[in-house]
């Protein structure tokens, strides 16, 4: 039995690349998002910063498990410290929502926010 495999390919022009990456850059300003709880100033980085490889790996739970582990990677190093207070479940989503909000994301469709 013999198996022929297809050849790749090749490109007829002399383009290094197809799409520079590189080169992308955000629609819209990357303003963090800052949270007052318990005597404390929190910083979340802005969602739209945040490292997509980290934020797969934390989409593999509940909806809980991802907004913790969202909150995980926009905190940072403030993280452990924000983990500190007991927080109500009560604030979870609002919290989750008011911060998406903040990055002009639509809390509902993950899409973006628009004008009503």
């Amino acid at each position: 039995m013999t198996t022929t495999g297809t050849k790749p390919r090749t490109r007829q022009d002399d383009k290094p690349f197809d799409f520079n990456l590189d080169a992308v850059e955000p629609e819209g300003d990357l303003e963090p998002f800052v949270v007052h709880w318990q005597n404390t100033r929190f910083t979340f980085t802005h969602v739209q910063a945040l490292d997509c490889w980290e934020l797969i790996e934390k989409a593999t739970g509940g909806e809980t498990e991802v907004v913790l582990g969202t909150f995980q990677i926009a905190l940072g190093d403030q993280y452990t410290e924000f983990r500190k207070h007991p927080l109500p479940q009560y604030k979870l989503m609002p919290l989750f929502r008011a911060w998406l909000t903040n990055c002009g994301v639509d809390p509902d469709t993950g899409g973006p926010l628009t004008a009503s």
